[in-house]
């Protein structure tokens, strides 16, 4: 892909039967909201954001151990098989599990800026992101969307790994992946640009996209 947007607008193209449903798309982001900006236009429809965070491993910090995302529960989800296998202390998981609820909630007072985040109850729900390598942190988002009760989820993103595929698709109702490579590297090198996503950024596409 050339960069996130336009990744989002061909994503959109294999979207456009849920145009008329009227859903909600929710991003991850920060990467995922350059995307889900690209396909709610397209659609005509409302985008907000899902504050999910990884939970990184002690000297791998781009390797989720789980992740947290927002919510008056916050909904944790770890992989157990790699926290055994590793014998990662439980007080590393507490203490990182706290600096990314402390991340969230500095989030949540710059991106939506006063904007109460929107009712996804009884909705078609549609979660973006820029790309998923473990599906970790997506499927903490996941679950935590799924017990607002959705009317029903799809997942779309431009690339994931086959792995995080088939984590993933028990999750949702509908899943769109334009590239699955088999042999999976980081998100970044499917894409010829990259930049980073600043908070700025975030909060002028939410003002740009809310309805």
């Amino acid at each position: 892909f050339g960069n996130r947007r336009q990744a989002g607008r061909k994503l959109a193209q294999q979207l456009l039967a849920y145009r008329n449903l009227f859903p909600i798309v929710l991003a991850l982001p920060r990467g995922g909201i350059l995307v889900g900006f690209e396909v709610a236009a397209a659609l005509g429809t409302s985008l907000d954001i899902v504050l999910v965070q990884k939970i990184g491993m002690p000297s791998q910090p781009e390797l989720a151990l789980g992740a947290v995302v927002d919510g008056d529960h916050p909904e944790f989800v770890f992989n157990e098989w790699l926290k055994d296998e590793l014998e990662i202390p439980d007080a590393y998981v507490r203490q990182e599990s706290d600096r990314q609820q402390q991340e969230i909630a500095r989030r949540r007072k710059i991106y939506p800026e006063g904007r109460p985040s929107l009712s996804i109850s009884q909705r078609p729900i549609i979660v973006v992101d820029d790309g998923i390598a473990t599906g970790a942190t997506m499927r903490a988002a996941l679950r935590a969307i799924r017990r607002q009760r959705p009317s029903s989820i799809a997942l779309a993103v431009p690339v994931a790994s086959p792995d995080a595929v088939e984590l993933l698709r028990p999750e949702v109702d509908d899943l769109v992946c334009l590239s699955i490579p088999p042999t999976f590297s980081h998100v970044g090198k499917y894409y010829r640009e990259f930049e980073q996503v600043d908070d700025k950024t975030v909060a002028a596409l939410l003002r740009g996209r809310s309805t």
